[in-house]
C-alpha cells in the first residue's frame, strides 16, 4: 500500500492490458468501478467482424460512463477500477455461467467474431480478459479493508433513451440487490434534487447472481450500488461534466453522513428482504418485461442472445 499524498494509505495507479486502476485514498470508504468502459478490442481481434460504426454504439460500450467514473474518482480522493476493453469481447458484468458473457447478437447486430466461438477460447477470453479485472477489484478492496475502513462500491453505467422506440422517462436509475445501505441514500438524495425521473431498480433489476456487484459487494457483505444515467444526458463532454459534478456533491455528502455510521462501513453479515425501496408493498421487487427487467433471462441489457456456457445448461438459460 502506498501513501497517496493525502496523509492517508492510498491505492496506486496500475494500468494493465484488460483494467485500469486510478489511485485514491483506501481509508476514503468508496471504489468506483466502471465495467463498460470503453470500446476497443485487442488488435487480434480487429473490430470482430462488424463495421466500426457499431462499436460506437452502446452495444459496445456505456456511452460517457468512463468520464464520468475518472471525473467522480478525482473529486472523491477515492480509487476507481476500470475495463479496458468492449463488453463484446467479454462482459466483466455477468458470472461466468452467464449465456450473455459473450455475446453473438446484440441490439439486432450480429457479431460474427462471437458466433461460432468455441470452448477454449471462451476460456481464453475469461482468463485474459474477464479475471484480471475481478482480482484487480478483490486487490482494491483488500486494501481499503486493510485500512480500517470497509469501502461501499459504487458501479457507473449508462442506459439508452429508448427501447424498441418506447422512451425510458428515467433520467437516472439507482439498482441495487439485497443492501440499501448505498442505494437508500443515493435515491433520496436523486429525489431531493427535484426535476428528475428517478428509477428504483429502473430500468433494470440489480438483482442478478453473479454480476459485478453480486460478487464484490453481495458476497463480501459491503454496501453496493449501481447508478444508470441516461445515455443522451452524457453523450458529450458538457452533460458528462454536469452529471460527475452531480454524482460528486451528492455522493461526498452521504460519505460524509455515513461516517458518523458504523455499520456503514463495516462488512455486514445479515441482508435485507429484495424488494423496491420505493414500493408500497415492502420486499416486493416489480419484475417487468423488457429489455432488461428481468437480469435473470439469458439476455444481454439490448435482449439479445449470448453464447452458453460449455457443460451443463446454466439454470438461467431459458
Amino acid at each position: 500500500m502506498v501513501n497517496n499524498g493525502t496523509g492517508g494509505p492510498g491505492v496506486a495507479a496500475e494500468e494493465a492490458d484488460a483494467y485500469r486502476v486510478l489511485p485514491g485514498r483506501a481509508d476514503g470508504g468508496l471504489i468506483v468501478l466502471c465495467d463498460h468502459a470503453g470500446n476497443a478490442l485487442p488488435s487480434e481481434f480487429g473490430t470482430l467482424g462488424l463495421p466500426p460504426a457499431q462499436l460506437s454504439r452502446h452495444i459496445a460500450y456505456d456511452i460517457g460512463a468512463a468520464p464520468i467514473t475518472q471525473a467522480l474518482a478525482a473529486a472523491l480522493g477515492v480509487p476507481a477500477v476500470m475495463t479496458r476493453y468492449s463488453r463484446l469481447l467479454i462482459d466483466p458484468n455477468r458470472g461466468v455461467d452467464d449465456p450473455t458473457l459473450i455475446m453473438r447478437l446484440s441490439d439486432g447486430a450480429v457479431i460474427p467474431g462471437n458466433r461460432r466461438i468455441e470452448e477454449r477460447e471462451r476460456s481464453r477470453r475469461i482468463d485474459l480478459y474477464y479475471r484480471p479485472y475481478h482480482e484487480a477489484i478483490r486487490r482494491v478492496t483488500d486494501q481499503c479493508l486493510a485500512s480500517g475502513v470497509a469501502p461501499a462500491l459504487l458501479s457507473i453505467h449508462s442506459f439508452t433513451e429508448s427501447w424498441k422506440a418506447i422512451p425510458r422517462p428515467w433520467h437516472v436509475g439507482i439498482l441495487w440487490d439485497r443492501d440499501t445501505r448505498l442505494a437508500k441514500p443515493l435515491l433520496d438524495s436523486f429525489y431531493a434534487e427535484g426535476g428528475l425521473i428517478v428509477g428504483d431498480n429502473q430500468p433494470y433489476s440489480g438483482q442478478l447472481v453473479g454480476d459485478c456487484l453480486w460478487q464484490h459487494g453481495t458476497q463480501r457483505g459491503l454496501a453496493n450500488a449501481i447508478i444508470e444515467i441516461r445515455q443522451d444526458l452524457i453523450r458529450d463532454a458538457a452533460g458528462q461534466s454536469v452529471w460527475a459534478r452531480r454524482l460528486a456533491r451528492l455522493v461526498a455528502k452521504i460519505l460524509r453522513d455515513t461516517a458518523a455510521k458504523p455499520a456503514f462501513n463495516r462488512p455486514k453479515t445479515t441482508e435485507a428482504p429484495p424488494g423496491n425501496l420505493s414500493a408500497t408493498g415492502a420486499g416486493s421487487l416489480d419484475r417487468r418485461g423488457g429489455d432488461d427487467q428481468d437480469r435473470q433471462r439469458s439476455r444481454d441489457r439490448a435482449g439479445s442472445s449470448g453464447v452458453p456456457p460449455p457443460g451443463p445448461t446454466s439454470a438461467r438459460a431459458p
